[in-house]
């Protein structure tokens, strides 16, 4: 039951975060071990999703610590993409999106994993900042403030794409 309702939400995540269709499947199961693992320890008066979102960022956290994501080979990131169907209306606006979403995940996957984060959350998967802030165990101060240090850093990064 949990599986079916948070798999989607949980490898979303997992793929914003990795770039990597393969990766993502692999980590959302990944998570889904470490939920059930780990059911015992959550607390009933908590929030329930909250809980899970956290322990899957905690997940990817480590998961992206331990491999450096941002050293390995570009093409597997860049294939992921070009294997999601495009967006839209006829072939040059579909290819025009997608050249779009590749440039913006090459800036996603330059930010820092902690800025990286919050921005997936907010701006991705349409949080709330106060949600965000729930996940990442953060100070709401924090969380806008990394949000926004994130989309300066991710314009600068996309507008010296620009400029080369």
């Amino acid at each position: 039951m949990l599986v079916d309702s948070y798999s989607r939400k949980i490898f979303n995540m997992a793929f914003q975060f990795t770039g990597s269709h393969p990766e993502a499947e692999d980590l959302t199961q990944e998570i889904f071990m470490k939920v059930y693992n780990s059911l015992g320890k959550f607390n009933t008066d908590k929030n329930f999703t909250a809980w899970l979102l956290t322990l899957a960022k905690n997940h990817l956290i480590d998961e992206y610590r331990r491999t450096k994501w941002e050293k390995r080979n570009r093409d597997d990131f860049e294939e992921a993409l070009e294997r999601e169907p495009g967006r839209g209306g006829g072939v040059e606006e579909s290819a025009v999106q997608e050249e779009n979403r590749k440039v913006l995940w090459q800036g996603l996957n330059r930010l820092p994993s902690e800025i990286r984060m919050a921005i997936i959350l907010k701006e991705l998967q349409g949080k709330k900042y106060d949600e965000v802030a729930e996940v990442l165990h953060l100070p709401l101060g924090t969380v806008k403030s990394r949000i926004n240090r994130g989309k300066l850093m991710l314009a600068k990064i996309l507008q010296e794409r620009k400029e080369a």
